[in-house]
């Protein structure tokens, strides 16, 4: 259950009980009249499944079964996990996507899939069980995929998303080098062919981990990456970050230009001409640095 979204109901006055939907991801919206719930259901297992509840989560009507598309295509073997933040206070929920026709006698590149950043839940109890058909393909040429939610992820309790409070990026690589480390333990990963991908603040975490723990990875692949939180929108950025004047040492250690020299491994940085979010500038001031500083990287616009 610990990847499930769920609705629960309880009482206002505390005497009820909660209790709650099937494991899985709920989308939950009510009648006018708030006698009825419209419930948009799926799992690991089940495609959609969209039906009226009572308010008692009775099913009154089944209004869509999706059949599985999937049912006769050689999608990953997903296994599910529980590994332990770098200070050992928390649980960190991990998939590991094998190969349809997994060999454990064999080595196996890894792709390391992140995102890392706060307000999002990466891993869920969702269709398909993989969380995304890339991964299914990656597995289908020879890949194995690893994908972990570190702290700062959404809907894991307070703690959890608050450990990461003025300090960007620094508890959630030291999570990361985590699942790296357990990856590392597997007899059959490859840990000459290890690779980093992600986008937006998981492209942030693949340019962090690439300069900052250099010789982790071999390939990094960073999809419109915040480089310096100075850059990134004022909403987002003071609620998690405060100000610069603020909390100058938090963004000064978490400013991926002041790292690029340590780089070692190959590098591809992507960015979109017209990213509202993460703007180029983003990505300019780091090939500048890199330029400054002599080291080489691919760019992809």
């Amino acid at each position: 259950d610990y990847l499930s979204t769920f609705a629960h109901k309880v009482s206002l006055d505390g005497k009820m009980s909660a209790t709650k939907l099937p494991s899985g991801t709920h989308a939950i919206q009510f009648s006018h009249s708030g006698k009825y719930l419209i419930d948009q259901f799926n799992s690991m297992k089940d495609p959609m499944v969209v039906s009226v509840l009572d308010l008692n989560g009775k099913v009154l009507k089944e209004l869509l079964r999706s059949a599985d598309k999937l049912a006769n295509v050689k999608t990953a073997n997903v296994q599910l996990l529980k590994l332990k933040s770098a200070d050992g206070k928390f649980e960190l929920p991990a998939k590991l996507m094998l190969p349809a026709n997994f060999d454990s006698t064999k080595k196996y590149p890894v792709i390391v899939y992140l995102y890392g950043g706060p307000h999002l839940q990466l891993l869920k109890n969702s269709y398909p069980a993989s969380g995304n058909l890339w991964y299914d393909y990656m597995t289908q040429q020879g890949f194995i995929v690893f994908s972990m939610e570190n702290r700062g992820a959404a809907n894991r309790g307070k703690d959890f998303e608050q450990a990461t409070f003025r300090q960007l990026g620094s508890a959630e690589m030291a999570d990361q080098l985590q699942g790296v480390a357990y990856l590392k333990s597997l007899p059959y990963i490859d840990t000459t062919k290890m690779g980093v991908h992600g986008w937006s603040f998981g492209g942030f975490m693949t340019t962090s981990l690439m300069t900052r723990f250099p010789g982790t990875f071999q390939v990094g692949i960073a999809g419109g990456p915040v480089i310096n939180w100075e850059w990134y929108e004022v909403m987002y950025t003071e609620r998690y970050m405060d100000t610069p004047q603020e909390n100058a040492a938090g963004f000064d250690a978490n400013n991926c230009t002041k790292h690029v020299d340590k780089l070692q491994g190959k590098l591809l940085m992507i960015h979109g001409a017209d990213d509202n979010v993460v703007v180029l500038q983003h990505n300019m001031r780091f090939l500048k640095a890199c330029v400054d500083k002599k080291i080489p990287v691919d760019f992809f616009v």
